[in-house]
This record gives structure tokens, C-alpha cells and sequence, in this order.
């Protein structure tokens, strides 16, 4: 216990000043794992442990966000495969120079140990791209789905190399996987009796670790694959986003240990300390090589550079490759240590570049403004809100009885849904709704004229989205009437604190309803008559929440 009170103390102290510096917290938690080995305090196996685990549960996390069809846009996979083959000559052709110039390290080696250097350098650090991502609340933006995209094309890049180079391919007993699909019926079964409290969160915690993490390795296959792939199995669930939920802060406490433990791996001598700072010269190369492929894939410039900065640190994967070639003999042990003050270094860098991402995407698209929007890829292209009187965000059950019931009564009237499904289920029954994420202020900048809105309807099913919605539609210059919905009374205040005009609480809706049925027909219709009326003094919004 004395030992695991030390980790806690150096963490909280680390991130404590870190936010007291104004710096994310993530560095804080590096730097007291060094200051940790600096003060010769031993390194125990359940910090590892831990760390694995919240990797995996964040992974899982990362499934639960990502839509399948991402992988197969040419955003993603291209700009993969092309920044990586790059991204390894490049790092090389570094590896040589430096050699040239005799760090010690770097004497007598060759491309047998440069490759596996090289590859993993070339890869971005999927935890530390998440957390930044899930602190902007941006992981469904365009950009936050490309890098997400990339990340797992990286990760399916390094099975296959770990394969290869281990002489040791994915056991025949990996096609068997295939059968968690019609296993997914059985998962989703069981949800169904879980409830909402500790018992879901033991589910999320069950289903990352044992059909996602462990299924996998068992077969050959790379853990943290399996984690994301068991993610993205749940996806398609209309309560996918309550699971990632359950574990929230679980994930955020283990990722603490991740971090620690990075310091813990050793502290470097000198020499080390040099050669990992030299490896972070393939950090601008890395940042230029994703905005110019990006910026070929017509995507928006801002969303080329907002991808380029957060993807510009290196890969905790670093760490197993070079561990991998340790093992093998190719390299000296001395490189782990090496490898950890790059991707440490990355992370101080990534994060304090990352703190101005949005000034600097802001900046250049200033200067350089893309200069013809209509060759962009349709999901980049401005979107015109000329004419239109209501926004509607969220087409659930809420959302769609309020826009119904809004164009009934004259409104021209246009809505926002994340769900792809959904959207083209609305559109063919002849619903005029945008496919994407309300909280993401990218999107926002895509609407054009939204000064020009009268009403927005905030009818998302969770709190915390129609809160961040309605402070990016404010930022975003909307001075119009805001109407949201709510499903505890505490979040009213809360609503009405950051900007909503009328708030209604979903379930007065629901009571109005039983009582509708109880007092019969001829009740009902002078009660539906009384509210017709009503909407002409604009009380429409809550009759529209009403009749879910």
C-alpha cells in the first residue's frame, strides 16, 4: 500500500502543477514517472497492468466512436499507407546520418535495426490522440474520424509487422472471430438486463477485455485490435454511447498509470537523453507529411492542419517495437530508454502545440482560404442556411415530432443527426437533415449564415451534447430563441445558465400524455385543439417536445 501511495501522490502532484501551468495534466503524470525512477522508487508489475487495462478500455472506447466505413475512405487508408512508407525512408535516411556523425548508440548497426525504429516512429500515439480529442469533445469531428481511422490502419500495419518479423503468423484459429457477429445478439441480450449502474459498467469492462482484448492475443492477433474491433462490433447500438459512458472515468484513472509508467520504464544517461531528442527532427516531417496528404484528399485546409497537429507526436507502440527488437538481438537494450524520452518529448510537444491547435488552423485558413470549395469532398463543403427558420439537433423520437410538428405549422425547418443509419432513413421519407455531430464546432463553421436562424431545438437525448451544442452555436455567432430538452430537473438551470430560452423537462411530456388517455377521446381532442391554437402564440416548441 505504501508503494501505490507514492504513485498516487507523484500523480496528483504532477498533474496538479501541470494545470496549475496550464499545461494538460498527461505531462504532469510524464514527468512524475521520471521524477519517480529519479528517486530510485521501484517500478511494480500492476502499474503495467493497469496501464494495459486502460489502454484497452480506451481502445474500446475508441470502436464504440468509430463508423467501420472510415477505414475504407481514401483519406484514411491512403494517406496511411503513404505517410508511413515516407515516414520510414525518411527516418532511415536519419538513422544513417546520425550514425555518420558517431552516436554511440547508432555504431555498428544497419537496417536491420533501424527498420523496426523507423516503423514505429512513423506511427501517432493513439492514447494521447484520444485524450486530446475527448477534451475538445471532437472525436466524431471530421478531422477526430480521420485521425481515428489512421490510428487503427496503423495499429492493423503493426500486427502485421509484429507477425512477419516474429516468424509467427495469427493461428488458424483466428478465423473463428468471425464468429462474434452472430455473437453480437447474445451481447446485446445480455445488455438488456444490465440496468445502469455498476453491473454496465462491469459489461463494458467484460466485453473490452475478454471477447475483444484476450480472444485476440489467444489466436496471435495484436490485443489492442481486438479491443477496438469489439468496440466497433457495438457500435451500431442505439445505446453504444452509454457503455463508452459507464467507463468514463474508470479509463481516465487507469490512463494515469500509462503515463507513469512511461517514466518508469528508466532513466536515461545522457547519450540516451541526445539521441531521443534527435529523433523528434522526424516530428516536423511527420506533421507536413499528413497536412500536404490531406490536403490532396479534398479535405478543407483547416481540417488538413487540425489532423497534421494532432496526429504530430510519436507512438507508445515505439515502446513494444523496440522491446520486440531488444528481444531479438537487433537492438541494445539501451534503446528502450532511447525510444521512451521520444515519445515522451512528443507528447510535451504535441501537447503544448495541440493548446493552440485552433488559433493555428484559424491563422491559415485566413491566409490561404480554400479558394474553390466545390471541388471539397461533399462532407467539407458549406453548408447554406438561407432561408431556413428552425435547426433541429438530434433526430431521435424528441427531435422528429418537433420538426414534424414545426413544418406542419409553416417553419422551413432543417436538422442535424449523427447517426448515418438514421439519416438516410429521415431523407428517403423526405426529412431535410445533414449528417453529423452537433457539438462539433468544425461542422459549425460549415454552416453558412447561422446569424440568419430564428430558432435552434436542442432534442439529443444526452446533456452534456445539447450543453456543448448550444455554447458552440453561440460561439458561432447564433442570437436567436433556443429551446432544449432535459430529462433531470437539476439540468434545467444548467440550460438556461449557458444560453436556452424555454427548457422542458421530457417527462412533464410524458405525464400530460398518460393524463391524456385517461380522461379519454373527446378530452384529448379539446386538449390537441387548445394546443393548435397555441402554437400561434408561439408556444409551438413545447407542444413539439409534448408529443413525444
Amino acid at each position: 500500500m505504501f508503494l501505490a501511495g507514492t504513485y498516487l501522490i507523484a500523480a496528483f502532484l504532477g498533474g496538479y502543477f501541470a494545470r496549475m501551468l496550464k499545461l494538460p495534466p498527461l505531462l504532469g503524470f510524464l514527468v512524475a514517472g521520471f521524477v519517480l525512477k529519479a528517486m530510485d522508487v521501484p517500478g511494480h508489475p500492476l502499474v503495467d497492468s493497469l496501464a494495459n487495462l486502460g489502454v484497452t478500455l480506451m481502445l474500446f472506447v475508441v470502436g464504440l466512436e468509430l463508423d467501420i466505413r472510415q477505414l475504407l475512405r481514401r483519406e484514411v487508408w491512403l494517406t496511411t499507407m503513404a505517410q508511413t512508407a515516407v515516414l520510414v525512408v525518411l527516418g532511415i535516411a536519419l538513422f544513417n546520418g546520425l550514425m555518420l556523425l558517431g552516436l554511440g548508440l547508432l555504431a555498428n548497426t544497419g537496417l536491420e535495426s533501424w527498420l523496426p525504429i523507423a516503423l514505429a516512429l512513423s506511427f501517432s500515439s493513439t492514447v494521447f490522440v484520444i485524450k486530446v480529442l475527448e477534451e475538445r469533445n471532437e472525436a466524431r469531428s471530421r478531422y477526430g474520424q480521420i485521425a481515428i481511422g489512421i490510428l487503427v490502419m496503423q495499429d492493423l500495419i503493426a500486427v502485421m509487422y509484429v507477425a512477419v518479423s516474429s516468424g509467427e503468423l495469427p493461428s488458424l484459429w483466428s478465423i473463428t472471430l468471425f464468429l462474434l457477429l452472430p455473437a453480437r445478439k447474445l451481447f446485446v441480450s445480455i445488455w438488456k438486463h444490465m440496468g445502469h449502474g455498476e453491473m454496465l459498467v462491469l459489461l463494458t469492462m467484460v466485453l473490452a477485455i475478454e471477447p475483444g482484448y484476450l480472444l485476440f492475443e489467444s489466436v496471435g492477433l495484436k490485443g489492442d485490435l481486438g479491443a477496438v474491433a469489439m468496440g466497433m462490433l457495438m457500435a451500431s447500438h442505439p445505446r453504444a454511447h452509454e457503455l463508452a459512458h459507464s467507463i468514463f472515468s474508470l479509463k481516465e484513472l487507469l490512463l494515469v498509470a500509462f503515463f507513469l509508467s512511461i517514466g518508469l520504464h528508466g532513466l536515461p544517461s545522457w547519450p540516451q537523453v541526445e539521441l531521443g531528442l534527435l529523433l523528434l527532427l522526424l516530428l516536423p516531417l511527420q506533421g507536413i507529411g499528413y497536412f500536404l496528404l490531406i490536403s490532396r484528399m479534398k479535405m478543407r485546409r483547416r481540417t488538413a492542419v487540425l489532423t497534421a497537429l494532432i496526429m504530430t507526436n510519436n507512438s507508445e507502440f515505439a515502446l513494444v517495437l523496440a522491446s520486440t527488437g531488444i528481444s531479438a538481438g537487433v537492438l541494445a537494450s539501451e534503446w528502450l530508454t532511447t525510444v521512451s524520452v521520444s515519445v515522451a518529448a512528443s507528447f510535451v510537444i504535441g501537447s503544448l502545440v495541440n493548446m493552440k491547435a485552433e488559433a493555428i488552423a484559424d491563422a491559415i485558413e485566413r491566409r490561404w482560404p480554400d479558394t474553390d470549395p466545390g471541388r471539397l469532398d461533399p462532407s467539407e463543403q458549406p453548408v447554406p442556411l438561407e432561408g431556413i427558420d428552425v435547426l433541429v439537433l438530434g433526430m431521435g423520437r424528441v427531435g422528429r415530432a418537433c420538426y414534424q410538428r414545426l413544418a406542419e405549422s409553416g417553419y422551413i425547418v432543417f436538422s442535424i443527426e449523427h447517426d448515418v443509419e438514421r439519416v438516410a432513413q429521415l431523407r428517403d421519407e423526405g426529412f431535410n437533415v445533414l449528417h453529423g455531430d452537433a457539438v462539433d464546432g468544425d461542422l459549425w463553421r460549415r454552416l453558412q449564415s447561422v446569424s440568419t436562424l430564428r430558432k435552434v431545438i436542442l432534442a439529443m437525448p444526452f446533456h452534456n451534447a445539447n450543453l456543448d451544442a448550444l455554447r458552440v452555436a453561440r460561439l458561432r455567432g447564433f442570437r436567436g430563441s433556443v429551446a432544449a430538452i432535459c430529462q433531470w430537473p437539476e439540468e434545467i438551470g444548467e440550460l438556461r445558465t449557458a444560453g436556452a430560452n424555454e427548457v422542458v423537462y421530457l417527462y412533464t411530456g410524458a405525464g400530460a400524455a398518460l393524463a391524456d388517455a385517461a380522461m379519454g377521446e373527446r378530452a384529448l381532442l379539446q386538449i390537441m385543439q387548445q394546443e393548435e391554437d397555441s402554437l400561434e402564440d408561439g408556444v409551438e416548441l413545447e407542444g413539439g417536445a409534448d408529443s413525444r
